[in-house]
């Protein structure tokens, strides 16, 4: 497994990590994620990465019950804050308030003492960024995390994030955590130029564009649109609506190009994200043993500039199939109050 510097921390993270959405949600049993962790750790992954809403906390429970002991010691632990805890709706965003509460939160359940990178799951419209930016300075000050970052953050905040940091003397994010996939490019443009441009270490999530990548979709008959995922976000995997349409047939050229090229599909994808020159590690979210074991056989692959060019050819740099995949609208565009006199 290879290494690399992670932004401006001097941390060491494998250039892939394992993402712990699925412990909790996609696999309830607990015994077996526990297992899939050390797995990942015991071939050489070293990053692992989860977040207080997934499942309400039960993926940070998980992970801190695989990593007690001495295995704690070895990993580069990553979770994150700002997002919407149980009903209250006072619990979620990224003031002091409750950034204060959440961490602690995720500590307790991690069952550790500091966390080596703390996350804003999401910009925050209504919490000046300086508020925020100084809180997260006095968690490293204070020992309770060693750097923080930033998720799913549009170029522009993540500018006004390290002017306001440099202007008022606060520590500066060092991490962004963005969505690309091979369907979906479009942080080539501005995000990923941006983390180059102020050394940001990026992580990179949804390689798999939510499974349209794992090699099981072939056809539209192969999305059931009656239950799961899929039901619920129905606009990023109905094969009706164009955006989606074109994934699907992007699906088709892209999984050819690897049967071209000797590869599962999977492993084209990963392959791709981790050849950006601004991605420091590309995180795996497997929810069993057996798709973890799939994934961990691509991991020294690279992609000849060949097999780029024909990535590029089929779904152009900078592109997103489909504009609901990046996960994040302003809320500019979501209230019309905002843009009109």
């Amino acid at each position: 497994m290879r290494h690399t510097t992670l932004g401006g921390t001097g941390i060491s993270v494998s250039d892939h990590g394992l993402g712990a959405m699925m412990f909790g949600t996609g696999n309830s049993d607990q015994d077996d994620c526990v297992r899939i962790i050390h797995r990942a750790l015991d071939a050489g992954i070293n990053l692992v990465d989860t977040a207080d809403v997934y499942e309400q906390g039960v993926s940070e429970e998980i992970v801190g019950k695989a990593l007690r002991g001495a295995r704690r010691d070895d990993v580069v632990l990553a979770t994150k804050g700002h997002m919407q805890m149980g009903e209250d709706p006072t619990h979620q965003g990224n003031s002091r308030r409750w950034l204060t509460r959440a961490l602690d939160d995720s500590l307790r359940r991690l069952g550790t003492d500091h966390v080596d990178l703390y996350q804003l799951h999401r910009p925050d419209p209504h919490t000046d960024i300086d508020e925020t930016l100084a809180t997260l300075t006095d968690f490293v000050r204070a020992g309770k995390i060693r750097a923080f970052g930033t998720s799913t953050f549009p170029a522009e905040q993540l500018v006004e994030a390290q002017w306001a940091a440099d202007r008022r003397g606060h520590l500066r994010p060092r991490t962004e955590q963005a969505p690309y996939s091979m369907l979906a490019r479009g942080v080539e443009r501005a995000v990923l130029p941006t983390t180059r441009k102020y050394g940001v270490g990026v992580l990179v999530w949804g390689p798999l564009s939510a499974g349209w990548l794992s090699g099981r979709i072939r056809s539209a008959a192969d999305i059931d649109l009656s239950q799961g995922r899929t039901a619920i976000e129905a606009h990023k995997f109905d094969p009706a609506l164009p955006g989606n349409a074109r994934k699907l047939d992007a699906v088709h050229a892209l999984a050819e190009l690897a049967k071209e090229a000797g590869l599962p599909l999977p492993h084209l994808a990963t392959a791709f994200v981790r050849a950006h020159p601004a991605v420091s590690s590309v995180l795996i979210g497997p929810r069993t043993m057996e798709h973890l074991e799939s994934l961990l056989t691509g991991v020294d692959v690279t992609l000849p500039a060949d097999v780029l060019d024909r990535i590029d050819e089929i779904v152009p740099p900078g592109t997103d199939l489909n504009s609901d995949d990046f996960y994040y609208t302003p809320p500019s565009l979501e209230d019309p109050a905002l843009r009109r006199r």
